[in-house]
């Protein structure tokens, strides 16, 4: 049991991959985001290329005392041809949810994102239904900015998220690594 403060983020190893390979595979595992079974390859491939390392996206593993909780992204994107952000999310495995891991985490990449980018923006968008994952962004330092209109088609219906961001200006929480943290 953990209380969450543990949580880092590292890189993407070889032996991830079964388990990046289960998102893809098995319904549900990461609840509404489930979009139907994916090229379970694909995770394999990706690695060989750039190790999930990519200089418009990539993935990085929370984990707590050397255990992989799940798997985040990062993706860029551009508004009006300029003005590059980026966008993240988490899934975490059913064992981990609930333990404060998940907004340590996004905290810890976002940091990571401003640090290392001159991006001013971070967003991050949830499912109206998933409350949890709504408050969890608001504790990493986000603010909810709007409901975006039939954005996913997910379950045989188009469907409304919600999109909350953190500007580079905006106050950080109070998230402390461990020692050893690389990101």
């Amino acid at each position: 049991m953990t209380d969450g403060a543990e949580v880092r983020l590292r890189p993407v190893l070889e032996s991830d991959l079964a388990m990046i390979r289960r998102f893809l595979t098995e319904p549900f595992l990461i609840g509404l985001d489930w979009s139907g079974f994916g090229d379970a390859q694909q995770p394999a491939r990706r690695f060989a290329k750039d190790g999930y390392l990519g200089e418009e996206d990539g993935r990085l593993i929370p984990e707590v005392r050397g255990q992989a909780c799940g798997l985040m992204s990062y993706r860029q994107g551009l508004y009006s041809g300029r003005a590059k952000y980026w966008e993240i999310g988490i899934g975490l495995l059913p064992e981990w949810r609930g333990k404060g891991i998940g907004w340590r985490a996004q905290a810890l990449l976002t940091e990571y994102l401003f640090s290392h980018s001159p991006a001013q923006r971070v967003q991050a968008g949830t499912h109206p239904e998933n409350t949890a994952e709504q408050k969890s962004l608001v504790k990493a330092g986000f603010q909810l900015e709007g409901v975006i209109r039939a954005c996913e088609f997910r379950a045989g219906a188009w469907r409304d998220g919600y999109l909350y961001s953190r500007l580079r200006d905006d106050p950080a929480p109070e998230v402390t690594p461990l020692p050893d943290q690389p990101f």
